[in-house]
């Protein structure tokens, strides 16, 4: 299990984060200068960042539409949620049910103290300040006991945060996949997506550039035979594992992913045995 040290909740306006630049490129204003540099320094090989993180964002919107209104899901727990932007999770849920619950669970100390504060008039929602891997402390928190009922279905999502975590037998992305979803019940969804890329400078520059610009708060870019190997065992919804822009469109003309030099690639799977 992860073990580092306890999380920081000082904001160190001097350290890019992912949430913060996640937040820039979403055009939101909870974001710094260095967060911006780091930016326009990755945007120099990987110039299609902004419209990928647009596209992310509305494919979780789709996806918690869709297991709203489709698949009648109530509870929502966001690992890595960011910063709190335009349409989060517990207000496309709540479109369809007011009484729907959302965990949201970040490291990122800003994302506390914006999000609590957004969130604070809503007793059917919460943030936690919490590692994603840290699972046992994910799922035995007094916010999370209180507003998710495991005996039920619940939609776990790990939305473009699994290239924040390296590789590790117990802490890797499998190994954080499979404890979660070994404690959910059948007929529980998961999202998963992460960055992948098929060419090796573009996964060897973003990662070496994002582990130093964050200060080691980064995984990997990785393949899409990775992100695939998390799904084993797991009823795929259709499309299947897809550039996550093509999954599910609203409309024929809805934005897609035009450049490919790295694509979120991901999807949505069922928990068998319901």
């Amino acid at each position: 299990m992860h073990t580092d040290k306890p999380l920081s909740k000082e904001i160190d306006a001097g350290v890019p984060t992912a949430a913060r630049m996640y937040d820039y490129y979403l055009g939101g204003k909870d974001n710094y200068a260095a967060d911006r540099a780091a930016c326009e320094e990755l945007d120099k090989v990987v110039p299609s960042t902004r419209r990928l993180a647009v596209n992310n964002r509305r494919f979780l919107q789709r996806v918690v539409r869709t297991l709203a209104a489709e698949h009648g899901i109530r509870q929502f727990l966001d690992h890595g949620s960011g910063l709190p932007t335009q349409d989060n999770v517990h207000q496309v849920a709540q479109q369809y049910d007011p009484t729907a619950h959302v965990v949201y669970v970040d490291n990122d100390p800003m994302v506390l103290v914006h999000g609590r504060a957004l969130l604070e008039q809503d007793e059917r929602t919460c943030v936690i300040h919490a590692d994603m891997r840290e699972t046992d402390a994910i799922f035995s928190h007094p916010d999370t006991q209180r507003l998710i009922d495991f005996s039920q279905p619940v939609a776990v999502l790990f939305n473009s945060v699994f290239h924040c975590i390296p590789d590790s037998d117990t802490d890797g992305p499998q190994a954080v996949a499979r404890r979660v979803i070994e404690r959910l019940a059948p007929g529980s969804f998961v999202l998963m997506c992460q960055l992948v890329s098929e060419d090796p400078e573009v996964r060897r520059f973003v990662t070496e550039f994002m582990d130093q610009a964050t200060q080691g708060h980064w995984g990997r870019v990785r393949e899409e035979k990775d992100v695939a190997a998390l799904f084993e065992g797991l009823e795929i919804l259709d499309p299947g594992l897809v550039e996550v822009s093509t999954w599910r469109p609203d409309n024929d003309v809805a934005p897609r992913q035009l450049s490919h030099e790295w694509i979120e690639f991901g999807g949505v799977a069922r928990i068998p045995g319901a």
